[in-house]
């Protein structure tokens, strides 16, 4: 059995260069709302999209979109894949880059800092349900299944997957359409 957990490729939207961290609110909005437009997944993400018998997705256009740039439709669109949100906070002085507030944000985020939004906690606790409804896909597919998901989300789900006892085979980068595969022997 073989779990792949793919991340989307890349958002058409940007943006503004320079944004206080009060207009990211809108600026995350916008993302979110994005598809990834012209990006086209590489040859190797292809072929792993092409193997899986059961594909899984987060509800977000870009994970969306990644699927169909990958000729493939969801089996299953569920919430509990969605990306952990960014807390955010008012510092409206600095005019920074919106990739430089959401890793500001995303570090306070994993120091327990999340204000509003879900805490790092509850998104492991739904990480746990993420992989319990991946592993519950690759038992009954018994074959592959592709989870087209997102960066934290998709550490989070593999850290849980290899708790549970898969074997990491391959881990997954950082950058759009990076692929970590996770395999039950």
């Amino acid at each position: 059995m073989e779990i792949i957990l793919m991340r989307h490729g890349k958002p058409s939207f940007t943006g503004s260069s320079r944004v206080t961290s009060l207009e990211m609110n809108e600026w995350i909005s916008q993302y979110d709302l994005s598809a990834t437009g012209s990006d086209m997944p590489p040859q190797s993400c292809k072929a792993l999209a092409s193997s899986a018998l059961h594909i899984i997705s987060s509800p977000l256009p870009r994970a969306l979109s990644s699927l169909k740039a990958l000729g493939r439709e969801p089996d299953i669109i569920d919430e509990v894949f969605r990306e952990a949100d960014l807390p955010l906070f008012g510092m409206p002085a600095f005019r920074l880059s919106p990739i430089v507030w959401a890793s500001l944000f995303r570090v306070m985020w994993l120091c327990g800092i999340s204000r509003n939004v879900e805490s790092l906690g509850i998104a492991k606790q739904r990480a746990v349900q993420a992989a319990d409804i991946l592993v519950m896909s690759a038992k009954v597919s018994n074959g592959p299944v592709l989870l087209m998901g997102h960066g934290v989300m998709n550490r989070l789900i593999a850290k849980e997957l290899i708790s549970l006892g898969w074997k990491e085979c391959r881990r997954q980068g950082s950058g759009y359409w990076n692929a970590g595969i996770y395999s039950l022997l």
